[in-house]
């Protein structure tokens, strides 16, 4: 049980409450964000009047959904289906193409008050470059790449994300026409080593991670019909059950590059805690996406000021000071660490 529990059903406890000051901003590749939290891909990341009001409720910066090179359709209703302990969706990835992507973004950068992340997605290595080259001229802070989604195998084949050699060709191919903005490679969880993955993009150029994408893709079926009852049959789990992964997918890549590359760690983070699990398995930024609907839009606001109050009763008074604190807790304790692996 969490100290301080405010998943679904559970009552804010901190509304009102103020905290002494403490250093909540987190500097990444040179760019400030006033605090670690993140909106994650495809959650209210659709325009840019919703980004806008996920920054007043608190969140240190945004990630657009996933945006492609041409207008996708995604897939039929029905889409997802909640529980208290899990999502599971099998939207699809729908996107308007481009143009929308620039009005949106266009109308997000001017005055904006947090940084832009842009997701770009595609189905071959060409075309993830020529998304990028798209989306480039409108000046996000970093570009995510998504090889991950794990509910499109059927229209597109096994991710990228799945195979080494892949995703270093997705990261080469991105880099090669990103100049100066940081290129950010979404991972999965659904690999058997996730750091031999998180280690070729390295060598590919990537210049951090976002860890991880979602689990499965799982199955609901409805008793009565004994139908799948999402419309594409299977979809990508989230959600409050699926952090253990995460937090040990972090801490695996986090390893596997020595802590060299800032990751944005994201999955089943709910709480303020969640949110310093994360970090202290290596995450330096922390994505939020199913919380934001079962904790409302000042979700972002809620985690920080949790996050002030574990900080202060612990003493400590910079948040950066957690990120990869496991890993250096159980070498100064002389204690095997997470795997690491050796590509060759």
């Amino acid at each position: 049980m969490l100290a301080c529990d405010t998943r679904p059903g559970m009552a804010a406890p901190f509304d009102g409450v103020h905290f002494p000051s403490m250093n909540l901003t987190q500097t990444i590749l040179g760019v400030e964000f006033s605090n670690p939290t993140v909106l994650a891909s495809g959650i209210m990341g659709i325009t840019a009047s919703s980004w806008k009001l996920c920054a007043k409720n608190g969140a240190g910066g945004i990630t657009t959904k996933s945006l492609w090179l041409k207008e996708h359709k995604g897939h039929a209703n029905p889409t997802i289906i909640s529980t208290d302990h899990w999502t599971l969706n099998a939207v699809g990835v729908p996107d308007a193409g481009p143009e929308k992507a620039k009005e949106e973004i266009g109308s997000f950068m001017k005055g904006k008050p947090v940084p832009l992340i842009a997701n770009i997605i595609a189905e071959s290595v060409e075309n993830f470059a020529k998304t990028a080259e798209a989306i480039l001229p409108l000046k996000p802070d970093f570009l995510e790449v998504n090889i991950s989604c794990p509910n499109v195998e059927d229209e597109f084949g096994r991710p990228f994300a799945c195979s080494a050699p892949d995703a270093a060709a997705v990261t080469k191919a991105v880099k090669a026409v990103s100049g100066k903005t940081p290129v950010f490679i979404k991972l999965s969880p659904n690999v058997d080593n996730i750091g031999v993955i998180a280690i070729a993009c390295a060598k590919a150029g990537a210049d951090g991670f976002t860890a991880i994408n979602t689990v499965g893709p799982g199955m609901a079926i409805d008793l009565k019909s004994r139908m799948p009852i999402l419309a594409n049959k299977v979809g990508g789990l989230s959600g409050p059950g699926i952090k253990p992964i995460a937090v040990k997918c972090i801490a695996d890549v986090y390893a596997a590059t020595e802590g060299k590359l800032p990751i944005i760690g994201t999955g089943g983070v709910y709480t303020g805690e969640d949110a310093i699990e994360l970090m202290l398995a290596g995450a330096s930024l922390i994505g939020i996406g199913t919380a934001v609907g079962d904790r409302n839009v000042d979700v972002f606001k809620k985690i920080c000021e949790e996050m002030q109050l574990w900080c202060t009763n612990e003493g400590v008074e910079n948040v950066s000071d957690l990120v990869g604190a496991m890993h250096q807790e159980l070498k100064k304790r002389g204690l095997k660490g997470v795997r690491k692996v050796s590509v060759s």
